[in-house]
């Protein structure tokens, strides 16, 4: 039978319910991850009485979180893609001020290095212009290999984070099982979920979004499935998988992360994408395993390029000029999964056609295959891969000896190594070859107004490049070489002869004679020096279509521009993330001012509650005093 009494015994048991989820809101307005609670009011069954249904007072059924899961999904997602971003940025800065410093970069310490070829080339004969050019060529050395040793401390960064962010994301993953556990169990024994618990899980998943990218799968009423990389599980239900490092089979000097669960060990180090572990994996995967690589090309260049002209000049002593610079070799790596002994040998062939790219070099059961480590695309190549019949690909010579087993790998990398090994090869001032080792010059009695060039050099290996050759006019439209057959004259055409080059013009008369000696002793000759200073802007990389100035700032131009938008993305996804949690906030925020307002709300139905008990009360005094009667 419906009664006074209880109906407002009802709504006062209801309110205070009402009240108590107010003050919970209020309490926590500052708490990171807290979703506004909100009670849920329900009327009574009524009951009837005579022939009306009279009401019988409410129920609060449940006390619910104001939770959109569409709001809340997008906030992760962005935050995500803003950890990431933010990581990459981080690092491309440091990448950028590292090479691109106008002052100390990368392009300040070639320019330093070709003042002063331009300041022996001015003073040729000077053993202190000599001296500095040494010293500058040491520092350019001491510059390369300390911007290398930079690039691999910041590789080994990565490493040292991926370890510490491993044991992160496994406690986060354990911590988002065991709430799994506990929610469930709560919804069981009550039906209700148990809010603030919901709250501590997605604020740990949202913790987790920002260090890897994940995909959140509801399982049942209660539990939260995460999968992260390409569908790999993390979290089911209440267990949790480890994630851990261990060694890259293919660089041991790298760690990989991986994944360890009941099903056994997976590798997720390439299909991991967002969050700041993602931003480190792609910034060293796009920036600086390609800087490295082509900061070890970009040496190489100006190695071999101011070699090959150094080579062809002649030093203080009248000795041909050898090497300026070493550099390192050609590096090979072993795959640790390999089974069979086989050694590797590779060289530099060709410098033009040499990339950026490591390779790794395969044996199958029929032969070798030839991929890109970063890409793992197919590459191109000719050869068994034998020594006779070595594997060329890109500018390199790769041959296998016996003994590799099918599935070996062998990691080839063309010049990330070439740094290791740089140095400069001469010591003696009077060692370096500023002079031409030839010079062409016109007999005094000749009477025609012929004249010939100081001759270059073409092959510094032959053998009689310094022997005396004398070019004598037959007639006004021949000449012999030494006494040989008569040529046919073209004036300003190309006289090659022992490996040097000259070539006559004008009008030479019959008996014209022209020689071509060794140019020793001739220490105010400034010629090779020029040809040094020229070789760096001389095209070198990419089929000599680059130049070793050209590649420099390509590469520190390209950095330059890779940071700019890192960053503008970065600064981007700020503001969608900022806007993405207002607008969840808008909805499952804590409001002082609405809470406030409910308060009072509740604070006034309560107090009619109280007053429908009070009259209760007083109908109840009055039956029994009028019974009484």
């Amino acid at each position: 039978m419906p009664d006074m009494l209880g109906t407002g015994l009802s709504s006062l048991r209801a309110l205070q319910r009402a009240l108590d989820t107010t003050s919970h809101n209020i309490a926590n307005v500052s708490t990171p991850g807290y979703t506004r609670q909100r009670v849920e009011f329900s009327s009574r069954q009524p009951e009837m009485f005579g022939s009306n249904w009279i009401g019988t007072g409410v129920n609060a059924t449940a006390v619910r979180r104001v939770y959109d899961e569409f709001l809340s999904t997008q906030v992760r997602n962005s935050g995500t893609n803003l950890a990431r971003l933010d990581a990459f940025a981080a690092q491309a800065e440091r990448v950028d001020n590292l090479l691109g410093d106008t002052g100390s970069g990368l392009g300040a310490t070639l320019q330093s290095f070709t003042n002063a070829l331009n300041e022996v080339s001015s003073t040729p004969s000077s053993i202190s212009a000599r001296q500095v050019l040494i010293a500058q060529g040491n520092a350019l050395v001491d510059r390369l290999k300390g911007y290398d040793d930079r690039l691999n401390q910041m590789s080994a960064d990565v490493d040292t984070r991926l370890s510490a962010e491993a044991a992160d994301i496994t406690s986060l993953a354990r911590s988002i099982a065991k709430l799994n556990g506990d929610i469930t169990a709560m919804v069981h024994q009550t039906g209700q979920p148990p809010n603030d618990l919901l709250d501590q899980r997605d604020r740990l998943i949202d913790e987790l979004s920002g260090k890897v990218g994940v995909t959140v799968v509801k399982e049942g009423a209660a539990s939260l499935n995460v999968f992260i990389g390409t569908g790999q599980p993390l979290v089911l239900g209440d267990q949790a998988s480890t994630i851990t490092t261990s060694k890259d089979p293919l660089d041991p000097s790298r760690v990989q992360l991986a994944l360890q669960s009941q099903g056994g060990t997976i590798d997720v180090s390439r299909s991991i994408s967002g969050g700041a572990i993602g931003g480190l994996l792609d910034w060293r995967r796009e920036m600086l395993e390609p800087v490295r690589n082509e900061l070890g090309r970009i040496t190489l260049a100006v190695a071999s390029q101011i070699n090959t002209q150094h080579a062809k000049g002649m030093d203080l002593s009248g000795a041909m000029g050898g090497d300026f610079f070493n550099v390192g070799s050609v590096g090979i790596g072993f795959a640790s999964t390999n089974t069979g002994n086989a050694t590797v040998s590779a060289t530099r062939t060709d410098l033009g056609a040499l990339t950026a790219n490591d390779y790794v070099v395969q044996r199958t059961g029929t032969g070798f295959t030839v991929r890109r480590q970063d890409t793992g695309l197919p590459v191109t190549f000719s050869g068994t891969g034998t020594v006779g019949d070595p594997l060329q690909f890109d500018g390199l010579s790769v041959s296998v000896g016996a003994g590799a087993a099918t599935g070996d790998q062998f990691i080839i990398r063309p010049t990330s190594d070439v740094i290791k090994g740089f140095s400069v090869a001469i010591t003696e001032p009077g060692r370096i070859a500023a002079a031409a080792p030839i010079r062409g010059s016109a007999a005094a009695a000749n009477s025609g107004s012929g004249s010939i060039t100081a001759g270059e050099v073409l092959d510094s290996g032959n053998a009689q490049l310094l022997n005396t050759v004398n070019i004598v006019f037959t007639s006004a439209t021949t000449y012999s070489v030494d006494g040989g057959p008569d040529v046919a004259y073209v004036p300003g055409g190309d006289i090659d002869v022992n490996g040097w080059r000259v070539q006559v013009s004008g009008q030479p008369a019959v008996g014209d004679t022209f020689t071509v000696r060794n140019n020793a002793g001739a220490v105010g000759d400034n010629r090779n020096v020029f040809a040094l200073s020229d070789a760096m802007r001389a095209g070198a990389l990419e089929n000599g279509t680059v130049s070793v100035t050209a590649a420099v700032e390509r590469m520190t131009g390209n950095l330059g521009l890779q940071t700019r938008g890192a960053q503008m993305s970065r600064d981007a996804e700020s503001v969608v993330h900022d806007s993405d949690i207002a607008s969840r906030d808008a909805v499952s925020g804590v409001n002082l001012d609405e809470e406030a307002a409910n308060i009072l709300r509740y604070q006034q139905a309560y107090a009619a509650a109280a007053q429908i008990i009070a009259v209760s009360g007083q109908l109840f005094d009055t039956l029994l005093n009028a019974v009484r009667r």
